[in-house]
Protein backbone atom coordinates (compact mmCIF):
# COMPACT_ATOMS: atom_id res chain seq x y z
CA UNK A 1 0.00 0.00 0.00
CA UNK A 2 3.00 2.51 0.26
CA UNK A 3 3.78 1.98 -3.33
CA UNK A 4 3.71 5.46 -5.55
CA UNK A 5 3.46 5.33 -9.52
CA UNK A 6 7.24 5.51 -9.80
CA UNK A 7 7.08 2.53 -7.59
CA UNK A 8 5.27 0.35 -9.44
CA UNK A 9 7.22 0.97 -12.63
CA UNK A 10 10.41 -0.07 -11.02
CA UNK A 11 8.71 -3.01 -9.25
CA UNK A 12 9.52 -6.63 -10.23
CA UNK A 13 8.00 -7.83 -12.95
CA UNK A 14 6.09 -11.24 -10.35
CA UNK A 15 4.15 -9.04 -8.44
CA UNK A 16 2.36 -7.49 -11.60
CA UNK A 17 1.26 -10.90 -12.93
CA UNK A 18 0.41 -11.68 -9.76
CA UNK A 19 -1.67 -8.59 -9.82
CA UNK A 20 -3.31 -9.63 -12.53
CA UNK A 21 -3.79 -13.33 -12.16
CA UNK A 22 -6.01 -12.01 -8.83
CA UNK A 23 -8.23 -10.16 -11.65
CA UNK A 24 -8.50 -13.63 -13.57
CA UNK A 25 -9.42 -15.93 -10.92
CA UNK A 26 -11.83 -13.52 -9.12
CA UNK A 27 -13.19 -11.92 -11.40
CA UNK A 28 -14.25 -14.73 -13.14
CA UNK A 29 -16.19 -16.13 -10.19
CA UNK A 30 -17.78 -12.53 -9.18
CA UNK A 31 -20.12 -12.72 -11.83
CA UNK A 32 -22.21 -15.82 -9.91
CA UNK A 33 -21.60 -14.23 -6.80
CA UNK A 34 -23.93 -10.95 -8.35
CA UNK A 35 -26.31 -13.49 -9.80
CA UNK A 36 -26.81 -15.38 -6.03
CA UNK A 37 -26.70 -11.28 -4.66
CA UNK A 38 -29.52 -10.40 -6.44
CA UNK A 39 -32.20 -13.35 -5.84
CA UNK A 40 -33.20 -11.61 -2.83
CA UNK A 41 -31.18 -8.16 -2.90
CA UNK A 42 -32.05 -4.84 -5.02
CA UNK A 43 -29.20 -4.92 -7.57
CA UNK A 44 -28.20 -1.41 -7.31
CA UNK A 45 -28.46 -0.95 -3.65
CA UNK A 46 -26.65 -4.10 -3.00
CA UNK A 47 -23.98 -3.73 -6.06
CA UNK A 48 -23.26 0.22 -4.09
CA UNK A 49 -23.53 -1.35 -0.61
CA UNK A 50 -20.80 -3.47 -1.67
CA UNK A 51 -18.42 -0.82 -3.24
CA UNK A 52 -19.20 1.62 0.22
CA UNK A 53 -18.44 -0.81 2.62
CA UNK A 54 -15.16 -2.22 0.22
CA UNK A 55 -13.83 1.51 -0.42
CA UNK A 56 -14.30 2.45 3.55
CA UNK A 57 -12.82 -0.16 4.78
CA UNK A 58 -9.46 0.14 2.35
CA UNK A 59 -9.66 4.11 3.50
CA UNK A 60 -9.04 2.94 6.98
CA UNK A 61 -6.54 0.69 5.67
CA UNK A 62 -4.54 3.26 3.81
CA UNK A 63 -4.63 5.62 6.85
CA UNK A 64 -3.86 2.98 9.26
CA UNK A 65 -0.95 1.09 7.43
CA UNK A 66 0.21 4.26 5.76
CA UNK A 67 -0.65 7.31 6.72
CA UNK A 68 -2.82 9.43 5.93
CA UNK A 69 -0.46 11.51 3.84
CA UNK A 70 -1.00 8.84 1.35
CA UNK A 71 -4.63 9.59 0.99
CA UNK A 72 -3.73 13.14 -0.06
CA UNK A 73 -4.79 14.30 -3.43
CA UNK A 74 -4.88 17.73 -5.37
CA UNK A 75 -8.60 18.42 -6.82
CA UNK A 76 -7.19 17.35 -10.15
CA UNK A 77 -6.65 14.11 -8.87
CA UNK A 78 -9.69 13.56 -6.52
CA UNK A 79 -11.53 14.10 -9.97
CA UNK A 80 -10.11 12.03 -11.68
CA UNK A 81 -11.00 9.41 -9.28
CA UNK A 82 -14.92 10.00 -8.81
CA UNK A 83 -14.80 10.50 -12.78
CA UNK A 84 -12.99 6.81 -12.79
CA UNK A 85 -15.41 5.59 -10.25
CA UNK A 86 -18.82 6.38 -11.50
CA UNK A 87 -17.05 4.75 -15.34
CA UNK A 88 -16.05 1.86 -13.74
CA UNK A 89 -18.11 0.47 -10.17
CA UNK A 90 -21.21 2.92 -10.92
CA UNK A 91 -21.66 2.62 -15.01
CA UNK A 92 -19.53 -0.73 -15.92
CA UNK A 93 -20.62 -2.97 -12.45
CA UNK A 94 -23.84 -1.26 -11.73
CA UNK A 95 -26.00 -2.10 -15.09
CA UNK A 96 -24.16 -6.02 -14.95
CA UNK A 97 -26.11 -6.29 -11.47
CA UNK A 98 -29.19 -5.19 -12.88
CA UNK A 99 -28.70 -7.41 -16.15
CA UNK A 100 -28.21 -10.53 -14.13
CA UNK A 101 -32.05 -10.38 -13.00
CA UNK A 102 -32.37 -11.56 -16.58
CA UNK A 103 -29.02 -12.83 -17.85
CA UNK A 104 -27.37 -15.82 -17.32
CA UNK A 105 -23.65 -15.09 -15.29
CA UNK A 106 -22.11 -17.11 -18.19
CA UNK A 107 -23.63 -15.24 -20.70
CA UNK A 108 -22.80 -11.73 -18.84
CA UNK A 109 -19.21 -12.57 -18.75
CA UNK A 110 -19.03 -13.63 -22.18
CA UNK A 111 -20.62 -10.19 -23.51
CA UNK A 112 -18.14 -8.38 -21.10
CA UNK A 113 -15.29 -9.78 -22.64
CA UNK A 114 -15.94 -7.54 -25.39
CA UNK A 115 -14.32 -4.46 -22.82
CA UNK A 116 -10.84 -5.66 -24.91
CA UNK A 117 -12.60 -4.69 -28.50
CA UNK A 118 -14.76 -1.30 -27.13
CA UNK A 119 -10.64 -0.26 -25.61
CA UNK A 120 -9.48 -0.48 -29.61
CA UNK A 121 -12.28 1.61 -31.20
CA UNK A 122 -11.79 4.53 -28.50
CA UNK A 123 -7.79 4.67 -28.82
CA UNK A 124 -8.68 4.79 -32.79
CA UNK A 125 -11.19 7.64 -31.86
CA UNK A 126 -8.36 9.05 -30.00
CA UNK A 127 -6.15 9.34 -32.78
CA UNK A 128 -4.26 6.30 -32.62
CA UNK A 129 -3.55 4.20 -35.59
CA UNK A 130 -4.15 0.53 -34.29
CA UNK A 131 -2.63 -2.30 -36.57
CA UNK A 132 -4.98 -3.48 -39.70
CA UNK A 133 -5.08 -7.25 -37.70
CA UNK A 134 -6.15 -5.19 -34.62
CA UNK A 135 -8.91 -3.93 -36.54
CA UNK A 136 -9.70 -7.52 -38.24
CA UNK A 137 -10.13 -8.98 -34.49
CA UNK A 138 -12.99 -6.05 -33.40
CA UNK A 139 -14.42 -6.92 -36.86
CA UNK A 140 -14.83 -10.83 -36.17
CA UNK A 141 -15.34 -10.26 -32.03
CA UNK A 142 -18.70 -7.75 -33.46
CA UNK A 143 -19.71 -11.07 -35.42
CA UNK A 144 -19.64 -12.92 -31.87
CA UNK A 145 -21.23 -10.75 -30.12
CA UNK A 146 -24.09 -10.57 -32.76
CA UNK A 147 -24.27 -14.71 -32.23
CA UNK A 148 -24.42 -14.44 -28.90
CA UNK A 149 -27.09 -11.90 -28.50
CA UNK A 150 -28.96 -13.25 -31.19
CA UNK A 151 -28.99 -16.59 -29.83
CA UNK A 152 -31.48 -16.18 -27.34
CA UNK A 153 -31.76 -17.26 -23.37
CA UNK A 154 -29.47 -19.30 -21.44
CA UNK A 155 -31.23 -21.57 -19.78
CA UNK A 156 -30.86 -21.60 -15.93
CA UNK A 157 -31.34 -17.63 -16.05
CA UNK A 158 -33.67 -16.04 -13.39
CA UNK A 159 -35.54 -14.23 -16.37
CA UNK A 160 -35.09 -13.76 -20.09
CA UNK A 161 -35.69 -9.70 -20.83
CA UNK A 162 -34.49 -8.84 -24.31
CA UNK A 163 -32.84 -6.05 -22.98
CA UNK A 164 -30.70 -7.94 -20.72
CA UNK A 165 -27.65 -8.26 -23.03
CA UNK A 166 -27.82 -4.98 -24.79
CA UNK A 167 -27.11 -3.53 -21.22
CA UNK A 168 -24.07 -5.74 -19.98
CA UNK A 169 -22.74 -4.64 -23.64
CA UNK A 170 -23.35 -0.63 -22.55
CA UNK A 171 -21.67 -1.76 -19.28
CA UNK A 172 -18.80 -3.05 -21.36
CA UNK A 173 -18.34 0.31 -22.88
CA UNK A 174 -18.74 2.07 -19.34
CA UNK A 175 -15.83 0.07 -18.09
CA UNK A 176 -13.71 0.41 -21.02
CA UNK A 177 -13.91 4.48 -20.91
CA UNK A 178 -12.75 3.84 -17.56
CA UNK A 179 -10.34 2.17 -18.18
CA UNK A 180 -8.61 3.99 -20.90
CA UNK A 181 -9.55 7.03 -19.23
CA UNK A 182 -7.29 5.85 -16.03
CA UNK A 183 -4.20 5.37 -18.17
CA UNK A 184 -4.92 9.34 -19.44
CA UNK A 185 -5.79 11.26 -16.18
CA UNK A 186 -4.10 12.58 -13.52
CA UNK A 187 -4.69 10.39 -10.32
CA UNK A 188 -3.21 9.98 -6.84
CA UNK A 189 -0.06 8.06 -6.32
CA UNK A 190 -1.07 5.47 -4.44
CA UNK A 191 -3.17 3.01 -6.41
CA UNK A 192 -4.71 2.09 -3.54
CA UNK A 193 -6.03 5.35 -2.22
CA UNK A 194 -7.51 5.96 -5.79
CA UNK A 195 -8.82 2.54 -5.77
CA UNK A 196 -10.48 3.64 -2.57
CA UNK A 197 -11.96 6.52 -3.74
CA UNK A 198 -13.43 5.21 -7.19
CA UNK A 199 -15.26 2.76 -4.98
CA UNK A 200 -16.61 5.21 -2.61
CA UNK A 201 -17.78 6.99 -5.47
CA UNK A 202 -19.21 4.90 -7.56
CA UNK A 203 -20.61 2.69 -4.93
CA UNK A 204 -22.83 6.09 -3.30
CA UNK A 205 -23.82 6.88 -7.19
CA UNK A 206 -25.21 3.41 -7.03
CA UNK A 207 -26.86 3.61 -4.09
CA UNK A 208 -29.01 7.01 -4.97
CA UNK A 209 -29.96 5.61 -8.30
CA UNK A 210 -31.19 3.11 -6.44
CA UNK A 211 -33.26 4.56 -4.23
CA UNK A 212 -34.25 7.25 -7.01
CA UNK A 213 -35.49 4.18 -8.61
CA UNK A 214 -37.41 2.65 -5.64
CA UNK A 215 -35.47 0.31 -4.63
CA UNK A 216 -35.54 -0.54 -0.94
CA UNK A 217 -34.47 -3.50 1.38
CA UNK A 218 -36.56 -6.02 3.22
CA UNK A 219 -34.20 -7.56 5.28
CA UNK A 220 -36.34 -10.56 5.92
CA UNK A 221 -36.57 -11.32 2.66
CA UNK A 222 -32.84 -11.80 1.99
CA UNK A 223 -31.55 -15.16 2.19
CA UNK A 224 -28.77 -16.55 3.67
CA UNK A 225 -27.17 -17.23 0.10
CA UNK A 226 -27.65 -13.61 -0.71
CA UNK A 227 -25.35 -12.72 2.60
CA UNK A 228 -22.48 -14.73 1.59
CA UNK A 229 -22.40 -13.84 -1.85
CA UNK A 230 -22.40 -10.02 -1.09
CA UNK A 231 -19.81 -10.70 1.74
CA UNK A 232 -17.49 -12.47 -1.08
CA UNK A 233 -18.09 -9.54 -3.28
CA UNK A 234 -16.87 -7.23 -0.91
CA UNK A 235 -13.93 -8.94 0.54
CA UNK A 236 -12.37 -10.59 -2.38
CA UNK A 237 -14.35 -8.75 -5.93
CA UNK A 238 -13.96 -5.49 -4.12
CA UNK A 239 -11.11 -5.28 -1.83
CA UNK A 240 -8.69 -7.72 -3.57
CA UNK A 241 -9.46 -7.97 -6.97
CA UNK A 242 -10.29 -4.41 -7.95
CA UNK A 243 -7.92 -3.14 -5.88
CA UNK A 244 -5.31 -5.31 -7.74
CA UNK A 245 -6.96 -4.06 -11.39
CA UNK A 246 -6.44 -0.54 -10.29
CA UNK A 247 -2.73 -1.77 -9.35
CA UNK A 248 -2.28 -3.52 -12.04
CA UNK A 249 -2.91 -0.60 -14.54
CA UNK A 250 -0.23 1.40 -13.51
CA UNK A 251 2.32 -1.44 -13.79
CA UNK A 252 1.26 -3.19 -17.21
CA UNK A 253 -0.49 -2.17 -20.54
CA UNK A 254 -3.92 -1.35 -20.77
CA UNK A 255 -3.99 -3.84 -23.82
CA UNK A 256 -2.25 -6.54 -21.47
CA UNK A 257 -4.56 -6.12 -18.31
CA UNK A 258 -7.38 -6.51 -20.72
CA UNK A 259 -6.48 -10.00 -21.22
CA UNK A 260 -8.72 -10.30 -18.23
CA UNK A 261 -11.68 -10.47 -20.08
CA UNK A 262 -11.08 -13.53 -22.07
CA UNK A 263 -10.11 -15.71 -18.85
CA UNK A 264 -12.75 -14.49 -16.82
CA UNK A 265 -15.96 -15.78 -18.98
CA UNK A 266 -14.21 -19.32 -18.87
CA UNK A 267 -14.31 -19.52 -15.55
CA UNK A 268 -17.77 -17.65 -14.81
CA UNK A 269 -19.39 -20.24 -17.74
CA UNK A 270 -17.76 -23.29 -15.59
CA UNK A 271 -18.83 -21.97 -12.22
CA UNK A 272 -22.74 -21.32 -13.89
CA UNK A 273 -22.80 -24.38 -15.62
CA UNK A 274 -21.62 -26.31 -12.74
CA UNK A 275 -23.06 -24.20 -9.89
CA UNK A 276 -26.16 -23.08 -11.13
CA UNK A 277 -27.64 -25.09 -13.74
CA UNK A 278 -26.78 -22.49 -16.45
CA UNK A 279 -26.59 -24.33 -19.71
CA UNK A 280 -25.85 -22.96 -23.22
CA UNK A 281 -27.13 -23.30 -26.95
CA UNK A 282 -24.92 -24.11 -29.61
CA UNK A 283 -25.50 -20.51 -31.66
CA UNK A 284 -24.39 -18.69 -27.54
CA UNK A 285 -21.49 -21.11 -27.48
CA UNK A 286 -20.00 -20.42 -31.24
CA UNK A 287 -20.59 -16.63 -30.60
CA UNK A 288 -18.80 -16.86 -26.97
CA UNK A 289 -15.70 -18.91 -28.85
CA UNK A 290 -16.00 -16.30 -31.75
CA UNK A 291 -15.23 -13.44 -29.00
CA UNK A 292 -12.19 -15.30 -27.17
CA UNK A 293 -10.37 -15.75 -30.79
CA UNK A 294 -11.43 -12.26 -31.08
CA UNK A 295 -9.76 -10.92 -27.88
CA UNK A 296 -7.18 -13.37 -28.18
CA UNK A 297 -6.48 -12.08 -31.46
CA UNK A 298 -6.54 -8.47 -30.68
CA UNK A 299 -3.72 -8.37 -27.30
CA UNK A 300 -1.59 -10.27 -29.24
CA UNK A 301 -1.73 -8.02 -32.31
CA UNK A 302 -1.44 -4.91 -29.61
CA UNK A 303 1.76 -7.01 -27.93
CA UNK A 304 3.81 -6.93 -31.28
CA UNK A 305 6.63 -4.06 -31.66
CA UNK A 306 6.07 -1.52 -33.32
CA UNK A 307 7.86 0.89 -35.94
CA UNK A 308 9.51 4.17 -34.55
CA UNK A 309 7.77 7.35 -35.33
CA UNK A 310 8.73 9.27 -38.02
CA UNK A 311 11.37 11.52 -36.67
CA UNK A 312 10.06 14.95 -34.31
CA UNK A 313 6.98 12.77 -33.40
CA UNK A 314 6.77 10.81 -29.48
CA UNK A 315 5.74 6.98 -29.60
CA UNK A 316 3.56 6.63 -26.28
CA UNK A 317 2.46 2.48 -26.07
CA UNK A 318 -0.66 1.66 -25.54
CA UNK A 319 -2.52 5.07 -24.90
CA UNK A 320 -0.22 6.35 -21.81
CA UNK A 321 0.82 9.66 -21.43
CA UNK A 322 4.56 10.60 -20.55
CA UNK A 323 4.88 10.99 -16.67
Amino acid sequence: MTMTSTDRRTAPAWLAWGALGVVYVVWGSTYLAIRFTVESMPPLLSGGLRFMVAGAVLVLAVGVLVGRGALRMDRRQLGSAVLIGLLLPAWGNGMVVIAEQHVASGLAALLIASVPLYVVVLRRLLGERPPAITLVGVTIGMAGLALLLLGGPVAGAHGSAGWGPWLVLLAALGWSVGSVASTRLPVPANPFALSAVEMLAGGTAMVLVGLVAGERVDLDRITTGSWVALSYLVVFGSLLAFSSYVFVLGMLPVSTVATYAYVNPVIAVLLGVLVAGERFGIAQLAGGLVVLAAVILVVRAERRPKPEPPCGEMSVPDGRVPS
